[in-house]
């Protein structure tokens, strides 16, 4: 089995890559660096602001493989949590860049290089739906992943294509969330006030789950309450 992923330099990516390792899988890495105690992984330094480079870094991962698994799509940035208006274009440009086109970009280059491709995640999140006061510009780019993977699975019958909202996770970029003011914003007060699961933990979960998100059309959206 062959793990494709991006962002596992912390939170849920390096769980996923951890837990993907115990299973016995092939990993594949994409991301900002690489933890240390991560061994006996493939692995590819890349900023996905620099799309540019993206291919040629999807080109030296898959050099001689011919099938792929599962991908998952992991890496995401926040923005911050505020009004959309408040929000400055560059913010705006470079959230959508990381968490839409990016991914856009990955699964181009694995199909321009004649990867198979058996199951893509996209990491998405309750946010696309609800749209709350102060998640802006995330809300919209998650929307936006769940649009695009869905235009995949559209185009693309062979391969099976999953939106996945993890739920509420222990991560850094939760502690930003955490971070913003629940005054202003009621989302972060129900954000602090909800259960939330271990990376580790979700980790688990989710490779256990993969047959369940087989069972949704290629294309939905699914929540980790659905399937548990």
């Amino acid at each position: 089995m062959r793990l494709f992923i991006t962002g596992v330099e912390s939170g849920i990516g390096r769980a996923l890559v951890e837990e993907a390792l115990r299973r016995g899988y092939e990993v594949l890495a994409l991301g900002l660096s690489l933890p240390e105690d991560l061994r006996g992984i493939k692995f590819e330094e890349c900023n996905l602001l620099d799309m540019e480079r993206i291919y040629g870094k999807v080109e030296r991962l898959v050099e001689g493989v011919e099938e792929i698994d599962l991908v998952i799509l992991n890496a995401g940035v926040l923005g911050r949590i505020g009004l959309m208006k408040d929000t400055p274009l560059r913010v705006v440009r470079e959230v959508m860049d990381v968490n839409v086109w990016a991914n856009k970009v990955i699964i181009d280059a694995l199909l321009d290089l004649g990867v198979k491709l058996g199951m893509v995640v996209g990491m998405s999140s309750g946010a696309s739906l609800s749209c709350d006061k102060g998640w802006n510009v995330y809300a919209i780019s998650k929307a936006g992943l769940n649009c695009l993977l869905k235009t995949y699975a559209n185009e693309m019958p062979e391969t099976h294509f999953i939106s996945f909202s993890p739920g509420l996770v222990k991560t850094p970029m939760l502690d930003a969330i955490l971070a913003g003011g629940e005054e202003l914003y009621p989302a972060v007060k129900k954000v602090k006030e909800a259960p939330k699961m271990e990376a580790g933990e979700l980790a688990r979960r989710m490779f256990e789950l993969l047959s369940k998100l087989k069972d949704f059309p290629s294309g939905s959206y699914v929540d980790i309450k659905e399937v548990l």
